[in-house]
Order: structure tokens, then C-alpha cells, then sequence
């Protein structure tokens, strides 16, 4: 079994009309809800073994808080191809996953994480910001990930957390 955290980037920032999307930050609402979701993933013992961000500053900044928040100091590595990427690229960066990780997170954008997490778990999964999905792979190896292949465990949006 492998487990993939999806977690979608907080509320961003739209206060610069003339930004680069990549650019934008996170809004004051997303700078809270980030820890929020950290705090929760380390009181659960839901920490992942890797997380591998959008290279977007929203994403990178909300994976940073998260991992601040968690007390996390494993590795936070930056995949290009997760920005704005659709369920099939998505699926193809989980496969590419290496072996001797048991749980991983992805961070990053909607529509494709909702898209990706309804690929695998057969049925419709709604992603506000800030909200993380977890992901049990019915998989010994990540490159065995596939439609149908998931059983969503749990989601949690940072607005049901205190």
C-alpha cells in the first residue's frame, strides 16, 4: 500500500491584477489556513515521507507554512510540470514517485488535483484551497498507480479545523 496526500494550495492573492500567476501569494486568509492544515497532519501522525510542490509561490508558500507548522523537516523538492498540470500529467508524476516512500504529498492546483484524486478513487472529490486529501493506494510500487486503484480515507478543509 502507498498513500498519496493531495493538498491544494491556500487561498491566494488576487490584490495584483498585473501579476504573473505564478507570482501571486498567498491572501491573509490562506497564510492561516496553511498551518492549520500542518498542525493537523502532525497531530494525526499524518506527516509524508516527501512532499513535492507546484513551483508556484502560492504552492511553495503554503507547503512551507504547512511544514512549519508540522514541525516537518523531511525533504520538500519543486516539480515544474505539477503547475496547472490535468489528471494524466499528475498521474504520470505519481508513478515517477520513488519506491522507498510510503506516503507522499502533492501540492499544488485544481483543476487537476480534484480531477487526479477522481481518477483514483472512482467518484467525484471536491478541493477547496487549503484542503488536503489522503489517498490509500491499493499499489506495492507507485508506478502501478492507475484509475480506479484509490480509496479516498479522509479529507479535511482547514475551515472544520480550530
Amino acid at each position: 500500500m502507498k498513500t498519496l496526500l493531495l493538498l491544494r494550495h491556500a487561498k491566494s492573492s488576487w490584490d495584483d491584477p498585473t501579476a504573473n500567476d505564478a507570482d501571486r501569494p498567498l491572501a491573509p486568509r490562506g497564510e492561516k489556513d496553511a498551518p492549520r492544515i500542518g498542525a493537523f497532519l502532525a497531530a494525526t501522525k499524518n506527516l509524508p515521507d516527501l512532499i513535492i510542490s507546484s513551483p508556484a509561490e502560492r504552492a511553495k508558500a503554503t507547503a512551507k507554512r504547512v511544514m512549519r507548522a508540522a514541525d516537518y523537516n523531511g525533504e520538500l523538492r519543486l516539480e515544474p510540470a505539477i503547475y496547472l498540470a490535468d489528471a494524466d500529467t499528475l498521474l504520470e508524476i505519481v508513478r515517477l514517485l520513488p519506491n522507498d516512500r510510503e506516503r507522499v504529498m502533492l501540492v499544488g492546483h485544481n483543476p487537476g488535483f480534484e480531477e487526479l484524486a477522481g481518477v483514483l478513487c472512482g467518484g467525484s472529490v471536491r478541493l477547496p484551497t487549503a484542503a488536503v486529501a489522503c489517498i490509500e493506494l491499493d499499489i506495492e510500487r507507485w508506478a502501478e498507480a492507475r484509475a480506479g486503484a484509490g480509496t479516498l480515507l479522509w479529507l479535511v478543509n482547514p475551515k472544520v479545523l480550530p
